[in-house]
């Protein structure tokens, strides 16, 4: 059977293991993997750890500052990192806007942006999304007014993930209105201090307040926090949403989450594994990350390669999305009305799962409804895929 991966591969998966083992925190090891979610504190804690280890910018080349992994290398880092139990990297700095910045910014920009990026200094979200404008993104309409070297915004962005917690926010603006939608668009990286923003929380159904609806009033911006040229935004935009959706490759949040779906499965030591029917049903679960793990292989050796294959972003997102919501649905499944997380009382007079893991089992399902929705539908995506292959 042919190696997957090289000799050299193997050690550095080693390498990124041994790192985990020594540097990722006992405690935060622990509530990642039994399902907390991680907070701002978390995510800046292991950001930190990367930093100093120099991989803070693990994502990116060496001349913008990373250490220049290979497509396989980055596999390989995230795919360890997940099943370890780190909690995610932060994506919007490091995997949308940097990306965004190092293709289409000044050598100043790239100067002042990029390196707090790498060690989480700056903490960003993205402003995209408003209402009526979500799949249909170029019918924004939060505007830009230029107004000397400045820009005065006024609109308003939904959806905002960690709006909340947020430094910086790199948003899509109107600047003109005339000819083609999209050619009037630009793209603007705006301090989240400066007078004028509102962000307001939305409470989601699992409880949770992760997104948020952001309101700009006459928020004066700097002419210099714009990413290439007026009207450039959504040239941007397309080449951001392509990362964006690429980060849908790894199978490493699936598998770590079929490793607690087993775990729960085990109850005063009996095994539900042992019901040939929920046996059967976590192997299919197994097997399709498995086909899903090997294509996104084949993609990124294509990428090492130089070849094109064609459609990654889409086909991945489409097929990543579908098996964490199957994952969890199944551990909803195994768990019943145990996976609910609130203090109340059956028939039997038996409480439910209240501050354990079971309880995070529910919400997170919930929670992870919204991921063949964001980043552009999967309704978008195949719609994508058929124009491309079509025409």
């Amino acid at each position: 059977m042919a190696r997957l991966f090289t000799v050299e591969e193997d050690a550095f998966r080693l390498t990124v293991r041994t790192f985990l083992d020594d540097k990722l925190p006992a405690d935060l090891r622990e509530r990642m993997l039994s399902g907390e979610r991680p907070t701002r504190e978390d995510k800046v804690t292991w950001s930190r750890l990367l930093h100093e280890r120099g991989w803070g910018g693990y994502t990116w080349p060496a001349e913008h500052g990373g250490p220049g992994f290979s497509p396989i290398q980055r596999y390989i880092f995230e795919d360890e990192a997940w099943q370890a139990g780190a909690p995610e990297v932060v994506p919007f700095g490091l995997k949308m806007v940097a990306p965004v910045i190092m293709k289409f910014g000044s050598d100043a920009q790239k100067k002042r942006f990029l390196p707090r990026i790498a060690s989480l200094e700056d903490y960003w979200c993205q402003g995209y999304s408003e209402p009526g404008s979500g799949s249909d993104l170029a019918s924004l309409k939060t505007r830009a007014v230029r107004d000397g070297d400045d820009y005065l915004v006024t609109g308003q962005k939904i959806w905002t993930t960690e709006a909340h917690d947020a430094d910086w926010i790199f948003c899509l603006v109107r600047t003109a209105s005339d000819g083609r939608k999209q050619d009037g668009i630009s793209f603007l990286l705006i301090d989240m201090k400066t007078p004028g923003i509102t962000v307001r929380p939305i409470i989601t159904f699992d409880g949770a307040h992760e997104v948020n609806e952001v309101w700009f009033d006459n928020v004066r911006v700097p002419v210099a926090n714009r990413i290439g040229e007026e009207g450039q935004g959504w040239t941007c935009a397309k080449y951001l949403l392509e990362k964006e959706r690429l980060n849908f490759g790894g199978m490493g949040f699936c598998k770590r989450e079929v490793a607690r779906l087993k775990r729960l499965a085990q109850t005063n030591g009996k095994s539900r594994l042992d019901n040939p029917l929920f046996a059967a049903r976590v192997a299919a679960l197994e097997m399709r990350i498995a086909a899903a793990d090997l294509t996104n292989l084949r993609f990124l050796r294509a990428e090492e390669r130089g070849d094109a294959v064609g459609l990654p972003a889409p086909y991945l997102k489409i097929l990543s999305s579908h098996l964490q919501q199957d994952v969890l649905e199944l551990q909803v499944r195994l768990l019943g009305r145990s996976a609910l997380p609130v203090r109340a009382a059956d028939l039997s007079n038996t409480p439910l799962a209240l501050d354990s893991e079971l309880a995070n089992v529910a919400p997170t399902y919930c929670n992870y409804r919204k991921t063949t929705i964001y980043a552009g539908s999967n309704e978008i995506q195949r719609n994508i895929a058929a124009k491309s292959l079509l025409g």
